[in-house]
């Protein structure tokens, strides 16, 4: 008798599952589909949307604090650059799923913490705010060190 367990067409190749998935779906035909596979994969869209959103949000908020807080004149241009690019990323993020906004407001201030201990840690000289000075509703668009 082989105990070995046969492996799915999931484990096997994961790109033909889903077309295969998505012709199942397409079809109706219910009775056919891997739900079990199916459930966890759509779990874990969801999952990876909002790791994308809280890792943008504390690199916003690391590149903030350098540009806001430290003294560096050549690395502004730069740090610029990164600003607009994690904005970019989220505004992204946020008009695919816009019910990720309250999921954003929710970890504000937790992400502002991630980031100004890593601020803090590369900077140590320089003092940072202990509590996020960058309102929700100006995050992505406005120019704080203007």
């Amino acid at each position: 008798m082989d105990t070995q367990k046969t492996k799915t067409l999931y484990e096997q190749d994961f790109n033909l599952w889903i077309a295969e998935t998505v012709q199942q779906l397409k079809n109706g035909d219910f009775s056919h589909l891997d739900v079990d596979n199916l459930i966890e994969e759509i779990e874990s869209l969801g999952k990876t949307q909002r790791k994308s959103v809280r890792s943008f949000l504390v690199r916003l908020l690391e590149h903030l604090l350098k540009r806001c807080f430290v003294p560096l004149p050549n690395c502004y241009r730069g740090w610029e650059i990164e600003i607009r690019n994690f904005r970019r990323e989220l505004k992204q993020d946020l008009l695919d799923s816009p019910s990720l906004n309250n999921f954003m407001s929710d970890i504000l201030a937790e992400s502002y913490q991630d980031a100004l201990i890593a601020m803090r840690e590369d900077y140590p000289g320089v003092d940072f705010p202990d509590i996020c000075p960058y309102p929700l509703a100006e995050l992505l668009n406005r120019q704080f060190w203007h």
